[in-house]
């Protein structure tokens, strides 16, 4: 088996929320985009300030920020060794928890904890991004516990054991879909025959619909997008690319696309009436979505030497141009959406330049005319991205990496950008990062 890794990390939900809140994975709109105003436009002269630092422990699991605090799940190792091999699962005893910090202090708030065995490739924790909503916290672990807490004092308000409800066992990469609010539905991928995915009631977690079969339910978060005026849940499961009716879970439309090793992690993403999808094994396909009947076809699928095959982290995608990390050749490109071919790339933002190997990892988020890009190697990177080439502003070290792939050091999770400010963390400590311009 060829070496391979679970994206840890990765859609339109239609929250309200205020533009400085990071409320979940990709920002208030899972798309990338952080919207705040009067923020640095390059690294000023003796570097960014780090506000706070803040223990923590094991996680790929990115921060979320909302109404003044941040919330990030961990894993306290209390028996095993972390080891990362990717075909095989290491056995660890330890504790899963979320914690809620201060965001302008760091101050611990309150923790929330519970025992949680794992048997797991790339066992450095939990991968999903809480998710919060009206009062809510939403924390989905590795092995696959879904918890709902109450965001003002950590309280339990519901739980559930995916594995155990759906009786399947848990992806060899855990559970790495980051679960969705939008309503009162929680969307999150469960595994089972019927159950890939299923909507949850928010408030009391009872399953209000499942839909799609298959393999395995694979590592995609599920994302809500609008064409033509109607609403679709967009799921990639190990086997296909679904669009469903968010309210029933019924299929609109199936098109085969099949990863490699059932590695299905980097969100789809919308540009007008297309969404691009990529994944490991050279699989890739720009998809056109039909007007009125809800429907969609296959415009291009890349080929060798074509496209840009993102596994780690989610490509950033405009109205003619696709942003990503490529899984083979670590390279950040752009390519061409109308027909994949490739304009540019570059190591720089990954490995570094002139380095190569495989899975090297960058994370994008725009804000303005610029793109901040947090980096495995723990930088953080001002750039400008255009269809000319890559043009770096500044850069400056923020985390060391404490994780290992591939015989090199890496960081990979996801900051979250709010308050002016970047959080963002390693398995040993979260970071506030003062991003405001003077």
């Amino acid at each position: 088996m060829k070496r391979h890794l679970p994206c840890l990390l990765l859609a339109c939900t239609f929250i309200i929320v205020h533009a400085d809140d990071w409320p979940q994975w990709m920002g208030p709109n899972r798309d990338g985009v952080w919207l705040e105003n009067g923020i640095v436009r390059s690294i000023p002269d003796g570097g960014l300030k780090v506000t706070w630092r803040a223990p923590v422990h094991y996680g790929y699991a990115g921060p979320a920020v909302a109404k003044g605090r941040v919330y990030v799940m961990e894993y306290e190792v209390q028996s095993g060794e972390v080891q990362n091999n990717p075909g095989g699962r290491a056995v660890l005893q330890g504790r899963e928890r979320v914690r809620c910090l201060d965001a302008k202090t760091g101050e611990l708030l309150w923790t929330q904890a519970y025992e949680r065995p794992y048997q797991l490739s790339y066992p450095g924790g939990p991968r999903c991004t809480p998710a919060i909503s009206d009062g809510k916290v939403y924390a989905l672990g590795a092995e696959g516990n879904l918890t709902c807490l109450n965001a003002a004092d950590g309280s339990v308000v519901w739980r559930k054991d995916l594995p155990r409800e759906y009786k399947v066992p848990t992806q060899i990469w855990g559970h790495a879909a980051h679960p969705l609010v939008v309503g009162d539905l929680v969307y999150c991928l469960a595994g089972g025959e019927g159950t890939m995915v299923v909507a949850l009631d928010k408030n009391t977690g009872e399953q209000k619909w499942g839909a799609l079969s298959g393999q395995e339910p694979g590592y995609c978060p599920p994302n809500l997008i609008e064409h033509a005026g109607r609403r679709q849940l967009i799921v990639w499961t190990a086997d296909t690319l679904n669009g469903l009716d968010p309210a029933s879970g019924k299929e609109f439309w199936s098109i085969p696309l099949k990863p490699a090793y059932g590695l299905s992690s980097s969100m789809p993403r919308q540009v007008g009436d297309h969404l691009y999808a990529s994944a490991i094994g050279n699989i890739s396909a720009l998809v056109k979505l039909e007007d009125g009947d809800p429907g969609a076809s296959v415009v291009w699928r890349g080929r060798t030497k074509e496209a840009v095959y993102c596994s780690n982290s989610t490509p950033f995608v405009t109205e003619d141009t696709i942003y990503g990390a490529d899984i083979e050749s670590s390279a950040l490109m752009a390519v061409n959406l109308a027909d994949g071919q490739r304009l540019w790339e570059t190591t720089a933002p990954t490995l570094g330049e002139g380095k190569s190997g495989r899975h090297g990892t960058v994370f994008l988020v725009r804000n303005g005319d610029l793109f901040f890009l947090f980096t495995e190697t723990g930088h953080l990177i001002l750039a400008r991205l255009t269809r000319a080439g890559y043009e770096e502003v500044g850069r400056q070290k923020i985390l060391e990496p404490t994780n290992e792939a591939f015989g090199r050091s890496v960081v990979w999770s996801h900051p979250a950008f709010a308050e002016k400010c970047m959080f963002a963390r390693n398995d040993k400590e979260i970071v506030c990062v003062n991003l405001a311009a003077e």
